[in-house]
């Protein structure tokens, strides 16, 4: 599932990021990498960009960013 799919209040973890080396570089300086947990904070009106918050970091994406972020759903209880 991608980031994008995700709904507000969900949590996740990267799982791998489909992207050109300049957004990849981007994400990286505010610590979006694979590996990391982050949760879905909130969209904006029409869905175009969607903040999550990464290790007390809160991050602005546009939608089409977020659609290259491959994730895995944490669900509750799960360790």
């Amino acid at each position: 599932m991608t980031l994008s799919e995700l709904k507000k209040g969900d949590s996740a973890k990267i799982i791998a990021i489909n992207a050109s080396e300049d957004l990849k570089s981007r994400l990286r300086s505010f610590g979006v990498v694979k590996g990391s947990e982050l949760t879905v904070e909130t969209y904006s009106l029409a869905k175009k960009t969607i903040e999550i918050m990464v290790d007390d970091t809160l991050i602005g994406l546009r939608a089409v960013e977020a659609e290259k972020i491959t994730v895995e759903k944490i669900t509750e209880g799960k360790n």
